[in-house]
């Protein structure tokens, strides 16, 4: 995994009135309440996941070390 950089995600806005599937997306990403963050690998399925819920979340992109 070497290049490969890290996301921290940050849920900013709250679930309720959103669908079942952007909840569970929330879920899978580690979120699940306004202010929770999570730290996860840069890889195209994490993208595809923050696509589905960008009204909901704030992303922060670190470099990879070494």
């Amino acid at each position: 995994m070497a290049g490969e950089g890290t996301i921290t995600v940050t849920q900013v806005k709250s679930a309720i009135g959103t669908k079942p599937k952007q909840r569970g997306t929330l879920r899978a990403l580690g979120l699940g309440r306004i202010g929770k963050s999570n730290t996860l690998p840069d890889r195209p399925e994490i993208r595809g996941m923050l696509a589905r819920v960008p009204h909901l979340i704030s992303v922060e992109e670190q470099q990879a070390n070494g």
